[in-house]
């Protein structure tokens, strides 16, 4: 195969160029919404701690998540063409899996930073030391390299002869797999339910940290304390929920649910939703983090004026 074909979101052309002018918007939004999160973390010096630290490298997951799919969608639609080349498709599912496994497992990490904050408050400091911090974000981005390499070159190593049609707006390992002869993908299975079986233990991780976060929290005498503590887990607790919602969502739906309508919306959701509201998730209860916003605001003006 030289190439594949791409779901298009519309046929007409004044649909594509609104589907073109909507994804642009969007894609705008997210660009601005973690750049300036980047930028705010990196410049302000109160906010390199060990939780902004990671909220950094988030961003700028996201940013890589959503520069793998939408920017090509843009393009066919403004170019009315579905075709992507081979090497581009192996491009898009070996960054794609990349990206969300790495952030996968960087939510973990800051599921423990916020565990570690709350109910070891006193060895915060000794446990998430600056090189420990660097320890954990470099295991998250190479847990997701690894993992990306190994999907990928397994996925593209399956003999493909049921077309070159794929059911989504950008190249994912399962519309692949649709494609390969019968029984040749069964390597490929059994290694989608290893990193499923990891992705499992990632969630039970986070999930007993909040049980013993929430416990931790309630024991708190002041109001006031507790409402600190609440602060400062919701709105990882609430990109966490959005990220494994809408991700199982559009892996374990049933068959019958499947329609190519269906799976463009759910691919919106899980690929393109998270990365451009995660900034305003974080920034929205975050005193520190929107004073620091602010500031850099208040700074690009004043060398605008």
């Amino acid at each position: 195969l030289n190439e594949f074909l791409l779901l298009a979101f519309a046929d007409t052309r004044e649909l594509q160029l609104l589907h073109f002018s909507l994804f642009l918007g969007i894609y705008l939004a997210a660009l601005l919404g973690n750049g300036l999160i980047i930028t705010a973390i990196a410049c302000d010096h109160r906010l390199h701690t060990p939780m902004y630290f990671f909220l950094l490298n988030l961003s700028l997951l996201d940013l890589g998540s959503i520069s793998t799919t939408v920017p090509k969608s843009m393009t066919n639609s403004l170019w009315n063409t579905r075709a992507i080349s081979y090497l581009g498709c192996a491009a898009h599912i070996f960054l794609f899996v990349f990206f969300a496994l790495a952030e996968y497992s960087l939510l973990t990490v800051m599921a423990y930073d916020r565990y570690i904050a709350i109910c070891r408050p006193l060895r915060y400091g000794t446990i998430m030391g600056g090189r420990a911090c660097v320890k954990m974000a470099a295991a998250a981005w190479a847990s997701g390299f690894l993992s990306a390499v190994l999907n990928t070159a397994n996925t593209f190593s399956i003999p493909l002869c049921q077309g070159n049609t794929v059911d989504q707006f950008f190249c994912e390992i399962p519309q692949i797999l649709k494609l390969s002869c019968s029984d040749s993908y069964l390597r490929e299975v059994g290694l989608i339910a290893v990193t499923a079986c990891l992705d499992f233990g990632c969630f039970i991780f986070i999930v007993l940290s909040y049980v013993q976060i929430f416990t931790a929290v309630l024991r708190i005498p002041s109001e006031q304390g507790r409402h600190k503590a609440f602060s400062m887990c919701l709105p990882h607790l609430a990109v966490v929920s959005l990220f494994v919602s809408t991700s199982s969502f559009a892996y374990l739906k049933p068959p019958s649910f499947s329609s190519p309508a269906l799976n463009l919306v759910v691919a919106v959701l899980y690929s393109v939703v998270p990365p451009t509201v995660n900034p305003l998730i974080y920034s929205m209860r975050n005193k520190e983090l929107k004073d620091a916003l602010r500031k850099l605001v208040e700074w690009v003006q004043c060398q605008h004026q």
